[in-house]
């Protein structure tokens, strides 16, 4: 991925069928042509973090995965929250990401979908920001009750939701052009 045109989609949910995925493809609709949208699915190839096996050749998924942050000119996370908390893939995607410096000064577009969010949508903002990821509150957006705002062929059918996703979108774009 080339820097100045590429951003890197990252859904918390393994489901590939899941509100999150929908939304991630929502977003890439949305992207011009000359950006390079691709939404990363290998995220349940992450291993459990491990200190011991953070160094120079960390394992294979984990070492592609930085590259790919540290190539993309921004990245987007779309998450549901699982009990009150990051979905723990996604925590654990990011705890590999700390001695890296993948995300420093990077541009993330953080969005929350799930039947609440509030609890995950806290704590991601705490951990982006020990990340030391660029996340401006235009770029960030909670959905609550995601379930009734996108239909069963995973169409957005609330339009509050979509034109909150476009207005997420286009501060995002700004960031990273």
């Amino acid at each position: 991925m080339n820097d100045k045109s590429s951003i890197l989609a990252i859904s918390g949910s393994l489901r590939s069928g899941s509100s999150n995925h929908h939304i991630l493809k929502f977003l890439g609709g949305l992207t011009p042509a000359d950006i390079n949208y691709s939404i990363y699915d290998r995220l349940a190839d992450i291993p459990p973090f491990d200190p011991g096996l953070d160094h120079e050749s960390p394992p294979e998924a984990v070492s592609e995965l930085r590259s790919f942050m540290k190539n993309a000119a921004g990245i987007v996370i779309c998450t549901p929250e699982y009990a009150f908390g990051v979905p723990g893939q996604l925590k654990n995607m990011l705890d590999w990401m700390v001695s890296s410096s993948s995300l420093v000064d990077k541009p993330v577009a953080l969005i929350t979908a799930s039947s609440v969010g509030t609890h995950a949508h806290a704590a991601l903002l705490l951990t982006l920001g020990a990340l030391s990821a660029k996340i401006t509150n235009e770029a960030t957006l909670l959905i609550p009750f995601i379930r009734s705002k996108i239909d069963a062929d995973g169409n957005i059918v609330d339009t509050e939701t979509e034109r909150a996703l476009r207005g997420v979108m286009k501060v995002f774009l700004g960031e990273i052009s």
